[in-house]
């Protein structure tokens, strides 16, 4: 008999990781993130904590380990097999936030009415989360919330951030497992119309569905160069020819764009910021174009390397913008002063500074460009910031050729929609081989490039209509959420029903 239930037991949890990887792309189904918490929650069903984070943590380690299966493209050339040993041992620290949140699972069992332990599961579950994407070494890729991108949820996000969707998917997941273990459906269907009314609710106040026409012409530039060819030495000029033909096309629209935003890292050159011959040509394009051009490459002083956002406008060249999350073990290397004896240190460590945090704001049409460089965008806090700063449209600059044609440039580009609901701003988004973009701040794409195409996208833009979210952000979202389970574990419940 014991060893049927850990047969079960394994088939819940692969169950539960598998579903999860589903909802992202590029499976893309978005129904199966409540139905994998459902499972999660099925296998929390134990008296036992260390049996409970076991489970947790398991069914986290497969399911990141198949949602970063594209990091193995982005570093496999530099490291050979170990690529799939640096994902799985990614996912196996990724994972112990899952399994921490069964474990806070099991003390609401035991101290909470069943009626209850869902929600405070759920609770548990989106803080846990919060708590692995945030900070140096935050990671915050395969979140659940992003998942809703596409769905009527995704509103929810303009008030409680995708935090806020995460445990909208949690309840609705965890209730349903609820109602299938208690053959007690009323719950579920409680939390069901509670869910459904607040997302009605949401959606009628929904300031980006009276969003002002968007009049400000812009457009991002797809060269589709490759990352196999980006950093040989013969492809700087190609790279600067091309950009710059595109850039004269797109300028040539009617009405020719007043922002036109180039991938990160775009023009591959150490020290851009010292090349006077390339600055002069960079402010005599922005002039020829009028408008103002974004230029990703690389600054450096006399001791750091920065990867930077060089904004040009008629006048020549206007502000940098520095990236201020770097990429860990890639860009930078925490630790790496008693970690040097660790093989491919040079291979991984990109040898960047740390830009500072608050950044120019460089004004466009009477707009404020609050920039984003690749893995800054999947951070809500630091989109926050940049909002609370004066940002007014945020630009994302993103090299996303390192992950090929993985599920990795669908991920990230799912993300800056959930960015733009959060913000209720617009999104230019220019990836080096796609996907570029125009969101609107309702998460819909605009105008939109797919993978490994050569191209302009033009389209418009126009003021933030504001959210919610941008005013309160995700710091506070997540503190009610953790409130709310203590509260409910602090709460002197006189018994603990079994129903």
């Amino acid at each position: 008999m014991h060893s049927s239930n850990r047969v079960r037991d394994g088939i819940v949890v692969a169950a539960a990781a598998i579903l999860f990887a589903l909802s992202f792309p590029r499976a893309g189904a978005a129904w199966c993130a409540p139905l994998g918490a459902a499972a999660l929650f099925c296998s929390w069903e134990t008296p036992s904590w260390k049996r409970a984070f076991g489970h947790g943590w398991f069914a986290g380690w497969i399911f990141f380990s198949i949602t970063f299966w594209w990091w193995s493209t982005t570093i496999k050339d530099d490291v050979g097999i170990l690529a799939y040993a640096a994902v799985m041992a990614g996912a196996a620290l990724e994972a112990l936030a899952i399994g921490a949140a069964g474990i806070l699972t099991v003390l609401a069992r035991r101290r909470m009415p069943a009626a209850v332990v869902p929600l405070a599961a759920a609770c548990a579950f989106t803080a846990t989360e919060w708590i692995r994407s945030i900070g140096v070494l935050g990671v915050p890729f395969g979140q659940l919330g992003t998942t809703a991108a596409g769905t009527p949820l995704k509103v929810l996000a303009a008030y409680i951030g995708t935090s806020g969707v995460t445990l909208a998917l949690c309840v609705l997941g965890f209730y349903f497992a609820d109602a299938v273990l208690r053959a007690a459906p009323k719950r579920f269907v409680i939390a069901a119309v509670v869910v459904a009314a607040t997302t009605t609710a949401a959606w009628t106040a929904w300031p980006a569905r009276h969003a002002a026409p968007a009049v400000i012409p812009v457009a991002a530039i797809q060269g589709n160069i490759t990352q196999s060819l980006k950093w040989q030495p013969h492809m700087l000029e190609e790279a600067i020819s091309r950009y710059t033909t595109m850039t004269r096309e797109a300028a040539q629209a009617n009405p020719h764009p007043k922002l036109i935003v180039w991938p990160e890292t775009v023009i591959p050159l150490w020290g851009f910021n010292h090349n006077q011959r390339l600055l002069a040509r960079f402010s005599d394009l922005a002039r020829t174009s009028d408008a103002t051009i974004v230029v990703g490459s690389i600054a450096t002083d006399a001791k750091f390397s920065y990867n930077t956002l060089f904004f040009f406008n008629p006048g020549g060249l206007q502000a940098t913008y520095e990236k201020r999350q770097l990429v860990p073990f890639a860009e930078s290397f925490p630790g790496k002063s008693w970690l040097w004896w660790l093989p491919y240190i040079g291979e991984l460590n990109g040898h960047f500074a740390r830009g500072t945090i608050d950044g120019v704001y460089p004004t466009m049409a009477g707009l404020k460009v609050a920039p984003l460089i690749c893995w800054e965008s999947a951070f809500g806090d630091l989109a926050y910031k940049q909002l609370k700063n004066g940002g007014q449209v945020l630009v994302i600059s993103t090299d996303d050729a390192w992950f090929g044609t993985s599920s990795g440039p669908y991920q990230h580009a799912q993300i800056a929609q959930l960015r733009a609901i959060e913000a209720g701003a617009y999104v230019v988004r220019a990836a080096a081989t796609g996907i570029s973009g125009i969101l609107a701040p309702d998460g819909t794409w605009k105008s939109e490039a797919r993978l490994e195409q050569q191209a302009v996208v033009s389209g418009f833009i126009g003021p933030p209509v504001g959210s919610l979210f941008s005013r309160i952000g995700p710091d506070a979202v997540v503190a009610a959420i953790a409130f709310v389970y203590l509260a409910l574990i602090a709460f002197p419940w006189k018994r603990r029903d079994a129903a």
